[in-house]
């Protein structure tokens, strides 16, 4: 965070601070308590909703499960603040872990019927068990003591503000660390993310219950700040709520969060104001207005597209002139509202402002700090010798769905050092041995070893770390990250720290993350991309993306790169460049397999080449001489050396 930035947060904390002496009214000051509650419930759900992309419709029931650990606590054990805001981080954390459960196994609408349900479950059970919860009764407890000091409304808000600073400097911490960097890939690309050595399976269930813990605080400090808590707090309505204001303020964001807390908390009292909401919906059409006005002249939007928000604004303050009550319209102006920021801003609040503006994110800040600090040292460490030994060996693999045989019976033997081209026609099986090779499928029969160690029933992450890396067929990069955070990615090997180490910026992450950020950009220059560092993974040309994916898969430093068409698409200048790349890397040590239609680009790189067709290998050996094979010829070359 540069000086400009902490002092600005610096100035915003003091300010929430003294709003309480400032404003004296217990009323404004509960109101702006409650925003930050469910800003840190909403620091929770952006992990797993913005980052990892996943629907959870069971945050209201995590945020009651936090409130009832506090409140059971309190009215059964008389315990204090020091007991129940750790047990309702870790009991909440638990049931995460739980609801992390069907993710692993269900994604998008079904994963937020799950979640939905476990929200209902959890609603259901805290009504039931009367010996526990007191049921439909609720449970009534006061305001907490602290050092024996018994706090006054004024003293929690305090306290409350405290905890939401934590919570966002935690936040935000994980979020921009490799652990953020890899929730965030999951997002972009499960597959490639397993491929890149990040588990798919740990780091969903590391989302939920990081985002878990954060709904428990904030439902104990909730349980103190209304000193009343009873089943019907925790409905559908309020997870949806959650939900809504994570997509109003803007995902990916702690100003979104914070935002969108307020606006649901706010949102139903102005619309009981109408003066108020006069005022509000006046000053959100000058906003809207002058931020469209800013991006139309420079060319960030266009006229259609910047005039729908502007009017939409326009008119709701207009409206709010003709109302002589809310009464009758409020529900209404609430759903249109709602339905308005949903569909026209799909990036939130803070993303139409942002882009209108054309802040930069901190991607390219760190990007800019790390070009700052590095060197032009060596990218690639270079891999062991042996030489011509046997890296990896296929044994009669049979990949089989239903009756049709992808792969039939194929062997394949690659020496360490070479580059081995695997051509064949289109759907002769050769992105499917790559899938075979990498974990992604398991074969229906035949073995696969690489350097002596089978890789029979290993996962993708664990073959990735073993140093098999990949590229695709179709571009897996994580399109939202900047293209140093994709190689990042690749890196995520190399990070030893824990979440203590990241949450406290303990001198190992610190150690770490210099390091990678380095290592990282040292790697984009050795693809020629350095000067992009900054730049989101899709808004890179496409020659520009394939590059970076090899960038990114040789971050794992890999004894064996597997390049699945990486001349695909790509312009003269383009593949020459790549050329130079692959014998580079070769150079290097790194043992390259490579699939390629481009035969001039085979023919050039390859020691060896083995060719599919149908699913079985009909030919291999050096370069001319499968050129010159007949079947070869007849089933792949159209029936003419080329």
């Amino acid at each position: 965070m540069n000086a400009r930035k902490l002092t600005l947060a610096l100035i915003a904390f003091g300010a929430l601070l003294a709003f309480p002496g400032v404003v004296g009214n217990p009323y404004y000051i509960h109101l702006v308590e409650t925003i930050m509650i469910y800003a840190i419930v909403l620091f929770g759900l952006d992990i797993v909703v913005g980052y990892t992309g996943q629907v959870s419709l069971g945050h209201a029931g995590l945020f009651g499960i936090g409130a009832y650990t506090a409140g059971v606590l309190v009215f059964k054990l008389d315990a204090s603040l020091w007991v129940t805001l750790p047990s309702a981080i870790a009991v909440t954390a638990a049931f995460g872990a739980v609801l992390a459960l069907p993710a692993l196994r269900v994604t998008g609408p079904y994963l937020a019927m799950v979640t939905l349900a476990f929200g209902t479950i959890i609603q259901i059970l805290i009504n039931e068990m009367t010996f526990l919860t007191e049921g439909p009764l609720g449970i009534t407890l006061s305001k907490p003591a602290l050092f024996g000091h018994k706090l006054d409304e004024t003293e929690f808000y305090w306290v409350v503000a405290v905890m939401l600073l934590v919570s966002l400097v935690v936040v935000h911490r994980i979020l921009r660390s490799h652990l953020g960097r890899a929730f965030e890939a999951l997002r972009g690309s499960p597959v490639a993310s397993d491929c890149m050595g990040v588990s798919v399976y740990r780091y969903k269930v590391y989302a939920f219950v990081i985002s878990a813990g954060l709904a428990g605080l904030a439902g104990a400090l909730y349980a103190y700040s209304e000193q009343y808590i009873s089943p019907n707090t925790y409905n559908f309505e309020q997870t949806v709520l959650f939900l809504l204001a994570i997509i109003m303020g803007g995902r990916k964001t702690r100003t979104g969060a914070l935002l969108g807390a307020a606006i649901i908390v706010m949102l139903p009292k102005l619309l009981d104001d109408l003066e108020m909401f006069r005022i509000v919906s006046i000053a959100l059409a000058v906003v809207v207005a002058v931020s469209a006005g800013v991006a139309l002249k420079r060319g960030k939007t266009t006229l259609q597209a910047a005039a729908i928000p502007v009017i939409g604004s326009v008119a709701l303050a207009a409206v709010s002139f003709k109302l002589q009550t809310m009464t009758d319209w409020r529900l209404s102006i609430f759903g249109l509202i709602t339905l308005f920021v949903v569909y026209y801003l799909q990036d939130g609040i803070v993303g139409f402002v942002r882009n209108a503006l054309n802040l930069r994110g901190h991607a390219a800040t760190d990007a800019d700090d790390v070009a700052a600090m590095s060197s032009g040292g060596d990218a690639l460490t270079h891999a062991g010798g042996g030489n011509g030994a046997t890296l990896l060996q296929a044994q009669g693999v049979l990949m089989q769905f239903g009756g049709l045989k992808a792969l039939n019976n194929v062997d394949l033997i690659v020496k360490r050092g070479t580059i081995h081209g695997l051509i064949g026609p289109n759907g002769s099986g050769k992105s499917t041995m790559m899938n075979v090779l990498t974990g992604i499928y398991t074969p229906t029969a035949g073995t696969v070893s690489f350097a002596g160690k089978t890789l029979a029933g290993r996962t993708s992450s664990d073959i990735a770390l073993s140093g098999v890396a990949r590229t695709f067929q179709n571009v897996q990069l994580f399109g939202e990250m900047s293209a140093l955070q994709n190689v990042m990615v690749g890196l995520h090997h190399s990070f030893r720290s824990n979440l203590l180490d990241v949450a406290l910026h303990l001198p190992r992450y610190l150690r770490e993350n210099r390091e990678a950020s380095v290592r990282a950009m040292g790697l984009l220059r050795f693809v020629g991309l350095a000067d992009l560092a900054g730049e989101e993974a899709r808004n890179l040309p496409y020659g520009k993306q394939r590059l970076l994916e090899i960038a990114r898969a040789l971050a794992l430093d890999p004894e064996l790169l597997l390049l699945d068409e990486p001349a695909a698409g790509l312009t003269a200048p383009d593949i020459k460049e790549l050329l130079a790349i692959i014998q580079k890397i070769r150079e290097h040590g790194v043992t390259v397999i490579l699939i390629e239609h481009h035969m001039d680009v085979v023919m050039s790189l390859c020691d060896t080449v083995s060719v599919l067709d149908f699913g079985q290998k009909i030919a291999e050996g050096l370069p001319a001489e499968v050129q010159a094979n007949e079947k070869v010829i007849e089933a792949y070359l159209g029936g003419q050396a080329t």
